[in-house]
Order: C-alpha cells, then structure tokens, then sequence
C-alpha cells in the first residue's frame, strides 16, 4: 500500500496504525502528488490512500493520472473534505472509496480492506449525504463563490485563459511566465475549485459564464 499526504504526523499516524495489522503492508508515502504518481508507477502498489488537498497537483488528478495508467490499482480517498463536489469528483477520477479523516481506526481499517478487495466503500457521513443527494437530486456546483474568492488576480487571469482553450505553452507566452510556472498555478486552480482537470475547470467556467453567474475580472 502507498499512503499520500501532505501532513507527516497525519500520514505517519496512519502509517503506524496499518503496522499494527497482519495483513496490511506500506510499501511507500508521497507528500505530494507528483510524489504519488511517481511511485504508483515504481512501486505498483495495490492500493493507494490517497488524500485530496496536497501542494502541486491535487489527490483527485493525481488518482485520474494513475488509473489512467494502472487500472488495477485501487485507490481509496481519505481527506477532510465532505463536500459533494469533492466526493463526486473523486468518483468521476476512478477512486473506489472516500473515507473523512476523523473516521475511528476500525472504521479506516475495514475501509481499506473492502477496498483492497475489489469492494467501494464510504464513511458514514458521505454515505448518507449520498443518499440525500440522490434522494432529493440538486445540480451540483463544482465553481462555487467560496472557491472562486480563493483565487488570485494571477490564478483568476489563468483561469480565463484555461477557459479559453489556450494550452500552458500558451499562458506562458501570453501572460510572460515560465510553463513550469504556469503549471504550479494550474494544479493550485485545480486543488482550489476540486476539479478533476482543467478542461472540466473550463467547462464550469463558461457554464457559470453563459449564465452570468461568474466574473474574472
């Protein structure tokens, strides 16, 4: 198993709670992730505890890259973020389960053995949000007025332009940047709106836009 998280006491809290087990077995940890990419790739772990909020590129597209790639891996979330379009949009990036950070050790345990054996599984409080979702169905929006007040005038700028198509070669030129530069602000869009990639970021963006509800400017 490979444990991705930002927060070493969180992640070796983890870490050590899974060496408790007999069956469960941590072959490595990312704190970014670019980190969990790479080692999915190197490592091949069966199953990944992935967390969303990371520096650089976000759990969710860090999950979508690797499922892209190792489809058998099995990828469970395990963040602070109970909101719908977090848990909507770890689905749609492949993840089999979503369990909240303040789940009991037993709970954690048994969620990531019913992961690990093919099953989905989530916490308690997502499941029954779930249910309320899907039992009083409401649009879910991904761009929400919170979010969007996270941004910078340079995060906005870029948004405007991802919504535009333009690729990050083109931002670069564009706004003057470095593409590695462009690329950073990218995944801190991403982690802040929680979108799966930037063409859903653009998506949102003109939806929002045709009908006036969004303003970069």
């Amino acid at each position: 198993m490979l444990v991705a998280d930002d927060h070493p006491l969180f992640r070796n809290g983890v870490i050590n709670l899974l060496r408790t087990t007999d069956d469960l077995r941590v072959v490595g940890e990312a704190s970014t992730g670019e980190e969990a990419i790479a080692l999915a790739s190197s490592l091949q772990p069966d199953l990944i505890l992935m967390d969303i909020r990371m520096p650089g590129c976000n759990g969710i597209e860090a999950t979508r890259q690797i499922l892209e790639k190792h489809s058998h891996m099995q990828i469970l979330i395990l963040t602070m973020f109970k909101d719908d379009q977090s848990v909507f949009a770890a689905i749609r990036a492949g993840a089999r389960g979503y369990v909240l950070k303040d789940a009991d050790e037993i709970e954690l345990i048994q969620s990531i053995r019913m992961v690990g054996n093919g099953g989905a599984v989530f916490g308690s409080d997502i499941a029954s949000r779930m249910i309320h979702y899907f039992s009083n169905p409401a649009p879910v929006e991904p761009l929400m007025d919170a979010s969007l007040s996270e941004l910078t005038k340079r995060e906005r700028e870029i948004l405007e332009r991802i919504a535009e198509g333009d690729s990050n070669a083109q931002i670069a030129f564009r706004l003057h940047l470095s593409t590695k530069t462009v690329a950073n602000y990218v995944s801190t869009i991403l982690n802040k709106l929680q979108v799966v990639d930037r063409s859903e970021a653009g998506r949102l963006v003109k939806k929002m836009r045709d009908e006036d509800q969004l303003d970069l400017t």
